[in-house]
């Protein structure tokens, strides 16, 4: 399941892509497949075993150029492990409103993309966002550890890209469907992984990602405006 759009992140092969706040994955894979070369950065180390054992995977099975990955780092996102304009192409996926210097966070990220070159910052939509913050204390900070720590609205995450001397372009939102699916959680309490409420929706959206039927696609698309989980800016960094 991908939220950014790479041809809107300008990704070519050969690009030195950072995938910040890799998470498991998904974004850097992509990357890799399209023939970036991948350093993924998380603060988890033990999400970042299972990127290099799929990395590794992916390579034996032919899916990507074992020089692809580039390396898959354990760091802090306001004190990242690389020189000045080190990256083509940057993608920061759900990982700014888990940081309290988010601030501190997109300075880096600009100060390790090269000029002219792209980021994808995704964080969450403030309406499907605000409605789980009201819905549940236990969803995000200070009641719960790693949680959200702010909602975003758009144009104060242009703000602060702006303030760090990139220049925010298209934006659009992702994943309608999957905001109902927080909503039930946070209604129930966002740790009851066994609701039987909880269940049934993941068994839907885990049906709807690998069949991908028309119908749910098209509804996705019409509600993403409104009711999109995720909200995506891109930006550039001026030459």
């Amino acid at each position: 399941m991908l939220t950014v759009r790479y041809e809107r992140l300008g990704l070519q092969p050969g690009d030195r892509l950072l995938d910040l706040g890799c998470g498991f994955g998904r974004h850097a894979f992509e990357a890799a497949r399209r023939g970036a070369r991948v350093v993924a950065v998380d603060y988890a180390d033990t999400e970042l075993k299972e990127v290099r054992n799929t990395f590794g995977a992916m390579a034996d099975a032919g899916e990507v150029d074992p020089a692809s990955c580039l390396g898959a780092v354990q760091g802090d996102a306001t004190r990242l492990p690389f020189a000045d304009e080190t990256f083509d192409r940057i993608i920061a996926s759900e990982v700014l409103e888990h940081i309290p210097a988010d601030e501190a966070a997109i300075g880096e990220l600009a100060r390790v993309l090269r000029p002219g070159g792209t980021i994808a910052v995704t964080v969450p939509a403030y309406l499907p966002e605000r409605i789980c913050w009201s819905l549940s204390d236990e969803y995000h900070a200070p009641f719960v550890t790693g949680g959200h720590v702010r909602i975003y609205r758009e144009w104060a995450l242009r703000a602060k890209l702006r303030a760090a001397a990139l220049a925010p372009g298209f934006a659009h939102h992702a994943h309608a469907l999957h905001s109902p699916y927080w909503w039930v959680r946070c209604a129930v309490g966002p740790a009851d992984d066994d609701h039987p409420a909880v269940r049934t929706y993941r068994t839907f959206l885990e049906w709807d990602i690998v069949s991908a039927p028309s119908l749910t696609r098209w509804a996705d698309r019409v509600l993403n405006p409104l009711l999109g989980k995720s909200l995506v800016v891109y930006a550039s960094k001026p030459r």
